[in-house]
């Protein structure tokens, strides 16, 4: 399923959850090594684990960031 983000480069990320466990990540847009980086560590983990690792990171004076966006469609859509 594909998911707006919003503040940070990335326009969208879509993400396939499976039973509390994400399945895949996939930025669309932004830093292509830091989103790819992310995708990969989220992966194969639980939903819950990834919020509180990822919740509230920030880039630079945004507010927020493509990790705190997944963290947020994480939160949003599977909890």
């Amino acid at each position: 399923m594909r998911y707006s983000v919003k503040g940070v480069c990335s326009r969208f990320v879509d993400v396939e959850v499976e039973n509390g466990i994400i399945k895949s990540v996939k930025f669309v847009g932004g830093c292509m090594g830091n989103t790819q980086g992310v995708a990969r560590l989220a992966e194969g983990r639980k939903v819950e684990e990834v919020v509180s690792i990822l919740e509230g990171i920030n880039c630079g004076m945004k507010g927020t960031s493509c990790p705190d966006q997944l963290a947020k469609v994480l939160k949003e859509n599977f909890m």
